[in-house]
C-alpha cells in the first residue's frame, strides 16, 4: 500500500506520481474531487467509491452478479465504478425479472428504502449520535425524487423507466432494506413463487446473494417485522419474496456498509488485482431464514 506524505496530499505531482505507481487507486472522495483525481493520472487503474462515473460509458459498473460476463469485464477493465448502496438491493432484485420476460422493461416501478443513518456521512452520523428525538426515528428523504442514484438505478437495472424512489433513513447506525411492490398483473403470468423461483435460479451459484424460501416463515420475522440489520458486518444480501394472490414484494436486505458499500469494493479490488473474489470479505452467519 502506497501512503502520501502530510505535506504533499495537496500537491498534485506527488499524487500523480504515486497514482502512477499503484496497481490499483481507490478512490474514496466527493465526485467532483474523484473527477479530478482520474484527470491527474490517466493511465492509471481506478476504483471510483463516488458516484461520478456509475454510468459513464467508459466505466465497468462494479456489480459482479450483474451478469454472467460482469466479473470479467472487472477483471480486464481499467476503471471500474463501485456500486451505491440502494441501487445494489434493486438491481439484484428487479434486472432478473426483466431478463427472464416476466417484467416487461416500460413497467412503472416504485421503490421503497431504509438505510441505517451511517450512509449520510459525518455529518449525518454526528446529528444522530447526539440526538434520539423521537422526530429522529424514521425520515423520508430526497422528496425531490432526484436522488443521485437514480440514474444507476435506472441504467444498470434494464427499466426503460427511472424508478420512483423514496430512500429513509432510521435511527439504528446500519443495516437496508430495498423494497419494490409490484402487483401480480405486472408480472406476465408470474406469481410470488415463480418471482422466487426466476431470482433463485438466477443466484445459485452466488456465494454473496441468498434468495430465501417462499413463503417467508413467521419465525424468520419478529412478531411479523422485518429486520434490517440481520446481515450487518457481512457482504451478504437476502433476496425475499412476500405477497399474495394479486401484489408481489420483493426485498433486499444487506448491510449498507458491506455489500453497499466495502464489501462490495473490496470483491472488486480482488478482481482488479487477479485474486481470490472472497479474500478479506466476510460472510455472516445464516440467519433464520434458510434457502431452499
Amino acid at each position: 500500500m502506497l501512503r502520501i506524505e502530510d505535506q504533499w496530499r495537496k500537491d498534485d505531482s506527488r499524487r500523480r506520481e504515486l497514482m502512477r505507481q499503484a496497481d490499483v487507486v481507490v478512490l474514496c472522495l466527493p465526485d467532483d474531487a474523484a473527477r479530478q483525481a482520474v484527470e491527474l493520472a490517466p493511465d492509471g487503474r481506478f476504483l471510483d467509491a463516488s458516484t461520478a462515473h456509475r454510468v459513464a460509458a467508459d466505466w465497468v459498473y462494479g456489480l459482479p452478479e450483474l451478469e454472467a460476463e460482469q466479473r470479467q469485464r472487472i477483471r480486464d477493465a481499467r476503471r471500474v465504478s463501485n456500486p451505491g448502496c440502494y441501487p445494489t438491493g434493486f438491481i439484484l432484485a428487479v434486472r432478473p425479472l426483466i431478463e427472464s420476460g416476466m417484467l416487461l422493461p416500460t413497467t412503472p416501478l416504485k421503490v421503497n428504502a431504509v438505510s441505517g443513518y451511517s450512509g449520510g456521512g459525518k455529518s449525518l452520523i454526528a446529528k444522530y449520535r447526539a440526538c434520539d428525538s423521537e422526530a429522529m426515528r424514521v425520515r423520508p428523504y430526497g422528496l425531490a425524487l432526484r436522488h443521485k442514484h437514480v440514474p444507476e438505478m435506472h441504467r444498470h437495472s434494464l427499466t426503460d423507466l427511472a424508478p420512483v424512489f423514496v430512500p429513509t433513513v432510521g435511527h439504528f447506525h446500519q443495516g437496508m432494506l430495498v423494497q419494490v411492490p409490484l402487483s401480480v398483473r405486472e408480472l406476465c403470468g408470474g406469481d410470488a413463487a415463480r418471482v422466487r423461483e426466476v431470482l433463485s435460479e438466477r443466484y445459485a451459484d452466488e456465494a454473496f446473494v441468498h434468495v430465501r424460501e417462499y413463503p417467508v416463515p413467521e419465525e424468520a420475522l419478529d412478531a411479523g417485522f422485518l429486520s434490517a440489520t440481520e446481515r450487518n458486518g457481512s457482504n451478504d444480501l437476502d433476496l425475499m419474496v412476500f405477497g399474495h394472490d394479486d401484489q408481489v414484494l420483493l426485498v433486499a436486505r444487506y448491510d449498507n456498509l458491506g455489500k453497499g458499500a466495502s464489501g462490495a469494493a473490496v470483491q472488486n479490488l480482488n478482481l482488479m488485482l487477479g485474486l481470490p473474489e472472497a479474500t478479506g470479505v466476510h460472510l455472516s452467519r445464516e440467519p433464520a431464514l434458510e434457502a431452499s
